[in-house]
């Protein structure tokens, strides 16, 4: 399950790239959220699960919808028409450190350790790596393009955060489907404001790619998410933050013709590293071997 996640989830930027060639970004974002909303909205009526009905419930399910959907989209699909989505899909592994440093900061019961500052400051320097020098002295589009993955890596973690605060105690699915809801409730005035009504004379690749990215990449990859949650745990499911790029890599290779360049790989190895000394059990296991 954990591969099949990695496939849908990376498979997004490789479907991103597609829809892109005809639809602006935020109209990307509103077919991903839309289009998801009625298969998440099935799979709870088929599982019963109840909808609340408290205000307060809904609100937070905008707030998610907004941290962990609306702005992270927008900002990626925005960054994916600067950049490879292979690069921007490494660039989006940094969630994971982003991830621990905000929930170190915010939430009493995951302190920052210093391991998880190391983490981090390895995640940074791959990140340092792959922009590369050029990008301290001249934010051109293509830098500016990294930067707003970055920022949507961010929002990704401060959406942790706000669920753990706000949704802990919701039905997993319901959760998922709430959010869905909440960010399609917010990208369909911005992407009419923005982008006006919304093209449906596409081809039928990018038709394609837009299923692809809502149904694969959203609603199944959601579904697939809260399943290992329960099965496998938090930690093991970080573990899709290190699948994800090769597999974004090799679509975009094999369908687009991107190419990333060797400081891409050396930025995505470090930034591993700092996956892996965050998680702490590898680093656990070897000392505890070298122990014996």
């Amino acid at each position: 399950m954990l591969v099949l996640l990695a496939l849908v989830w990376g498979g997004s930027f490789f479907f991103a790239e597609v829809a892109l060639s005809e639809l602006p970004p935020l109209s990307v974002t509103l077919f991903r959220v839309a289009l998801a909303v009625p298969v998440l909205f099935l799979v709870t009526r088929v599982k019963a699960i109840p909808i609340p009905r408290e205000p307060g419930i809904w609100g937070a399910y905008l707030g998610m919808g907004a941290l962990n959907n609306a702005l992270p989209f927008s900002l990626i699909f925005w960054g994916q028409t600067e950049i490879e989505g292979g690069l921007a899909s490494i660039l989006n592994g940094t969630t994971a450190m982003f991830g621990a440093v905000v929930a170190g900061l915010l939430l009493k019961d995951e302190p920052l350790t210093p391991q998880k500052l190391i983490g981090a400051v390895l995640g940074f320097l791959g990140v340092a790596v792959i922009m590369g020098s050029a990008a301290l002295t001249s934010l051109d589009p293509r830098s500016l393009a990294q930067i707003a993955i970055l920022a949507a890596a961010l929002s990704y973690a401060f959406a942790s955060v706000w669920g753990k605060l706000f949704l802990a105690g919701q039905p997993p699915l319901m959760n998922a489907l709430g959010m869905i809801v909440g960010s399609t409730v917010l990208m369909l005035p911005l992407s009419l404001y923005v982008d006006g009504v919304p093209r449906h004379d596409l081809s039928i690749s990018v038709w394609g790619a837009l299923i692809g990215i809502a149904v694969l990449s959203t609603a199944l990859a959601y579904l697939l998410y809260f399943e290992i949650l329960r099965l496998a745990g938090a930690a093991n499911l970080m573990l899709v933050t290190l699948l994800i790029p090769p597999v974004a890599i090799t679509l975009g290779a094999l369908f687009l013709g991107e190419l990333l360049t060797q400081e891409a790989f050396w930025g995505f190895a470090i930034i591993a590293l700092g996956l892996v000394v965050t998680d702490g059990r590898l680093l656990r296991r070897i000392l505890r071997r070298r122990a014996v």
